[in-house]
């Protein structure tokens, strides 16, 4: 009696992890399918290009405003995941607040038979791909990305960068390789270790941090000594309760709330200073 009772226990549990487990599946494949019917319906010009590496080329989603004038523009620099839907929606959401957007996916062709992060098996297999990148051909094609937007015909040639987690630390980093981008915005990622390099930087810098996030926001004391030393602008936020990659996960339905104060709050800081 014991023995089938236990077992009875124990399949209830299994069903019951096997309910949670489904039903988290299903909340982010339901918030992935709202974002992709967000980007469907936009009334906003998409348009996806290629851009030239040395031995091929690599795509770029592109986002024109609806404006009669030439409007300033934003590159968006995707997280470790890659350049997925979540990526392409911010983009979206910054080009309907009058900007002129691009999002290099700096994954593209770099694996062969890729094109898209979107072809990858699973975003496990992006985040090996992030990885695997050399970084001076990161920056290579962040130049190629920079030079392309900032003479596209609609726009003032003012460019800035924005980039969440691993793109956050190419956004700091970036800085340091063009000192003609009008603001670096760096949300949850870290500055060079090398922080002497920090002192190329001509932009201001702008941090956006959960307060959860120990693991970045370890690095800021450091960063803001040597960004201070080399007389250069790096403001920070940090947003008390929030965590790793508030912009995402805050941005939906089901947020954490201190998630989605961030996110809110963020946003509109955002939004103030690029303006």
């Amino acid at each position: 009696m014991r023995i089938a009772t236990s077992i009875l226990l124990s399949l209830l549990f299994l069903s019951a992890c096997k309910s949670e487990s489904e039903t988290k599946k299903d909340i982010a494949a339901e918030a992935v399918s709202k974002i992709s019917n967000e980007l469907a319906e936009s009334q906003r010009h998409h348009e996806w290009i290629d851009l030239k590496r040395e031995n091929s080329t690599f795509k770029a989603f592109v986002v024109y405003p609806e404006s009669s004038v030439a409007t300033d523009a934003v590159i968006v620099i995707h997280e470790n995941r890659g350049l997925n839907d979540w990526a392409r929606s911010f983009a979206d959401k910054l080009a309907e607040k009058g900007y002129l957007v691009i999002a290099p996916d700096l994954i593209s062709n770099t694996v062969e038979g890729i094109e898209k992060t979107t072809d990858f098996e699973n975003s496990d297999k992006a985040r090996e791909a992030i990885y695997a990148l050399d970084a001076e051909q990161v920056t290579k094609d962040l130049h190629t990305t920079y030079n392309y937007i900032k003479n596209e015909a609609s726009s003032t040639g003012k460019v800035s960068v924005v980039g969440f987690c691993w793109g956050g630390s190419q956004s700091f980093r970036y800085a340091t390789n063009n000192n003609e981008i009008e603001k670096a915005f760096v949300f949850y990622g870290t500055a060079p270790k090398d922080t002497s390099i920090l002192e190329k930087i001509s932009s201001p810098v702008y941090g956006f941090y959960g307060g959860n996030d120990n693991r970045v926001n370890a690095t800021i004391p450091e960063t803001k000594a040597a960004m201070e030393k080399y007389g250069k602008t790096y403001k920070t936020e940090i947003y008390e309760g929030a965590g790793h990659a508030f912009m995402r996960s805050g941005a939906q339905e089901d947020a954490d709330p201190a998630n989605k104060k961030a996110h809110d709050k963020a946003w509109e800081k955002l939004l103030k200073l690029l303006k």
